[in-house]
């Protein structure tokens, strides 16, 4: 696949996972405070980019650690009000965040891989069509979640043997999403089976 074949422009929607593509993840946790978030290297500009060439941007985050209890649903809202102000702050935006505070064991229709948050934004947002969409994330359920949509998945990761394993479910791979957002500023598109640090993987 080549972006460049797409003519993604104001038609086509961005979808983004959160932890793992726009902050840290904490290994084994949860971001429970805005004092624990930390964005992703490069984050800022890549979403300046990403702005200018997608008509809508949505954040689609499983958040179980409200259903675990560890966290409310107003801290998550402090979060992401602040994320979105720095996002802006840098030239960015983001048009609605959308999660899932559902439990894994609970099987949600809102809870990635199920599309229930992709069904939100297209009734909030109606021109939304899933087939000139995006999907952005750090696992194979974000892929997924993309498949299930005939969205284009980009799957940020530099695991090869990850992306080799799951390359049914990747359309793209990139190490971090100022790669994936650079493709958009550059006239050259890099293809073929070789994945770098400074290079993505076009399938």
């Amino acid at each position: 696949m080549n972006l460049s074949n797409l003519k993604i422009d104001k038609s086509w929607a961005l979808f983004l996972d959160r932890d793992g593509v726009i902050n840290r993840r904490i290994v084994d946790g949860y971001v429970h405070t805005w004092k624990q978030f930390e964005f992703h290297t490069g984050v800022k500009d890549a979403m300046k980019i990403l702005s200018s060439v997608f008509g809508k941007v949505f954040v689609v985050s499983n958040q179980q650690g409200i259903g675990k209890g560890l966290m409310t649903e107003a801290e998550l809202q402090v979060i992401h009000q602040h994320m979105i102000a720095e996002i802006e702050q840098a030239g960015g935006r983001i048009d609605k965040v959308y999660h899932s505070p559902f439990l894994e064991i609970e099987k949600s229709i809102q809870r990635k891989p199920n599309i229930g948050m992709a069904l939100r934004a297209r009734k909030e947002f109606p021109g939304t069509n899933f087939k000139r969409s995006v999907m952005v994330g750090d696992s194979i359920s974000d892929m997924i979640f993309g498949k299930k949509l005939d969205m284009v998945t980009a799957f940020i990761s530099v695991d090869k043997i990850s992306i080799g394993k799951n390359h049914k479910l990747i359309d793209l791979a990139f190490p971090d999403l100022l790669s994936f957002a650079n493709l958009f500023t550059s006239k050259a598109m890099y293809s073929g089976e070789n994945y770098s640090d400074t290079k993505l993987l076009i399938r």
